[in-house]
């Protein structure tokens, strides 16, 4: 492009957009907004509304119109030309209250008024295109995807007016805008100021790195966690924010250190999302940014496969970086070395010198999931009594144990054994099958795809209610989409849900058809019966696959036991 570096950084930390309306004229657009046909936003576009209106979007302000959302997809750029790559957008279902020309108002799930927005522009996306660019992948096992497709089927871009921000009552004097995070470090009276990204506790290795990186710099650390939308099944941001106090009151120089809270909802788009999150942080008053390993990773894929190279992220950052205007401080690999007491980067430390580490999943499972702390030399003191006030012992977890497979596979059958079974090891357990949620919690359900989504997402929100609160769930229910079963273990948290796929060929079902269903559907007289004349797709990555033809139902109960037990669900 012919168009200046400084010129495209000039929107970033520059004049921020403040789209809240004034106080003296809110009651009257309040009493405007009343009267207007009204969306509830989810959690995500909750989010999004909030970083636009205080300008940590900046220079966006609105959701973004089909000309923008096209040149992100596709170039990471704005039409104008401004770097921008991830999509903000406002996807809604294509109702007739909602018509070009036509204000509405969006509410938050309590029904409060947040804004109105002029509709400009409605135009229609494609999931499987987003992903693709955004993404660079359409596996669905990552939280996003699977989330897309209870989205609306279209866009909408307008002017945006709004009248108050989402209600906030945790943390309150740590939830600070763009505007008052710079005052604040503008006051330290440092220059430069290093920001770091996070969605997790931090362990002695982000103290070190994070204190390396603000002597480097010779500045201010903004520690700026997320909590918003992050990866399902992280720790809940109440706990992380008591330990990042805990550690700014007691390991960290507490003149030089900043902490404000992000009401950001992460895509988990890597690379994208790394320079994303620089500027943003941009906005907030940083020219530094720590972009670690796999920065804003989802994870691993279906095939167990890490969706991005664990420098991708570092990498196409610092390509954007003097464009954004924040230089990129790597998160180079640190180690402890047990012999010397001290952390030091992978790079600095000679080929067999003893090191100690302990990876996330053991820190969950072997000290966390077995009501141990943490050993100090990993996290400090006070942060391990806090995570393991949050994080009970695995046996004392919830957990949501869902059967899949066509009907008459055998899923309620061993659902029923397998619920004994775990009252008898101290589990106290809540069933929720498929037909009787259909009685109860969604009637008036039909069987059309939508349908079934919706009633498979209500049993998953159920389920992980119970089981966010200790619960244990066993859930049955033909559940025949892979996306959707992927949403509800995204609800549930992927490390306790665990899927159990009832694997029994089609015409042992039709043989058993206890119910006459399969003969019904056969004569047409059941329409998008599923296995018939509506399709299964059969699960490629269950925790644990049961075989009915060959095995007694007691057999496959016991099976699933056994791998609760090891797991350390059961004691």
């Amino acid at each position: 492009m012919d168009t200046d570096i400084a010129e495209l950084a000039a929107p970033y930390g520059g004049t921020l957009v403040d789209l809240l309306v004034p106080p003296e004229e809110t009651q009257e657009l309040k009493d405007y907004a009343n009267r207007l046909p009204s969306f509830q936003l989810h959690e995500r576009a909750v989010c999004d509304l909030e970083l636009l209106a205080t300008g940590g979007f900046s220079p966006l302000t609105s959701f973004m119109g089909e000309a923008d959302y096209r040149s992100v997809l596709s170039d990471m750029r704005l039409a104008n030309g401004i770097f921008w790559p991830i999509p903000v957008t406002l996807p809604l279902n294509p109702v007739p209250e909602l018509r070009l020309g036509q204000d509405i108002t969006l509410r938050d799930a309590m029904n409060n008024i947040l804004a109105v927005l002029s509709v400009r522009e409605i135009f229609a996306w494609n999931a499987e295109e987003e992903a693709s660019c955004v993404i660079g992948s359409t596996n669905p096992r990552h939280p996003l995807i699977s989330e897309m497709d209870r989205w609306g089927s279209v866009n909408v871009a307008g002017h945006l007016r709004v009248l108050a921000l989402p209600a906030h009552f945790d943390f309150a004097h740590l939830r600070l805008t763009p505007a008052a995070t710079r005052a604040r470090l503008a006051v330290s009276g440092h220059g430069n100021v290093v920001a770091f990204q996070t969605r997790n506790p931090l362990h002695r290795v982000h103290e070190e790195l994070t204190k390396r990186a603000m002597a480097h710099i010779d500045g201010s650390f903004l520690l700026h966690p997320v909590v918003g939308m992050t990866r399902p099944g992280d720790v809940d941001h109440f706990t992380r924010v008591r330990t990042y106090q805990a550690l700014i009151d007691n390991h960290y120089p507490r003149e030089r250190v900043h902490l404000a809270l992000l009401p950001l909802a992460m895509r988990m788009a890597g690379p994208r999302e790394a320079c994303w999150h620089m500027l943003i942080r941009r906005n907030f008053g940083a020219n530094h940014m720590i972009v670690g390993r796999d920065h804003a990773g989802p994870g691993n894929d279906s095939e167990g496969k890490p969706f991005y190279g664990p420098f991708d992220a570092q990498e196409l950052a610092e390509r954007h970086s003097a464009e954004i205007g924040v230089k990129v401080v790597p998160f180079d690999n640190m180690v402890y070395l047990e012999n010397e007491q001290r952390y030091a980067p992978e790079s600095e430390v000679a080929p067999g010198t003893k090191t100690l580490n302990i990876s996330g999943t053991q820190a969950r499972e072997e000290y966390l999931g077995q009501g141990r702390l943490l050993p100090s030399w990993y996290t400090r003191p006070e942060v391990a009594e806090i995570l393991k006030e949050s994080y009970p012992a695995l046996d004392r977890q919830g957990i949501c144990i869902w059967f899949t497979g066509l009907s008459g596979s055998g899923k309620s059958t061993t659902a029923s054994i397998l619920i004994p079974l775990l009252m008898q090891e101290g589990r106290k357990v809540t069933l929720l099958d498929g037909d009787v949620v259909r009685t109860h919690l969604s009637r008036g359900l039909g069987f059309s795809k939508e349908d079934r989504d919706l009633n498979v997402r209500r049993i998953g929100f159920v389920a992980a209610e119970i089981a966010g609160h200790g619960g244990c769930v066993v859930a049955s229910a033909v559940s025949p989409f892979r996306t959707t079963r992927n949403d509800v273990r995204n609800m549930v948290g992927p490390d306790n849900y665990i899927e159990v796929f009832v694997d029994t060929p089609l015409e042992v079902c039709e043989a058993r058809d206890t119910k006459g269903m399969y003969k019904a559907a056969r004569r047409g007289e059941i329409k998008n019966f599923t296995g018939i004349d509506d399709p299964y797709e059969a699960p490629e990555h269950s925790e644990i696959v049961l075989d009915t033809v060959n095995h007694e139902p007691l057999e496959n109960a016991r099976t699933i036991m056994d791998y609760l037990r090891g797991r350390g669900f059961i004691r």
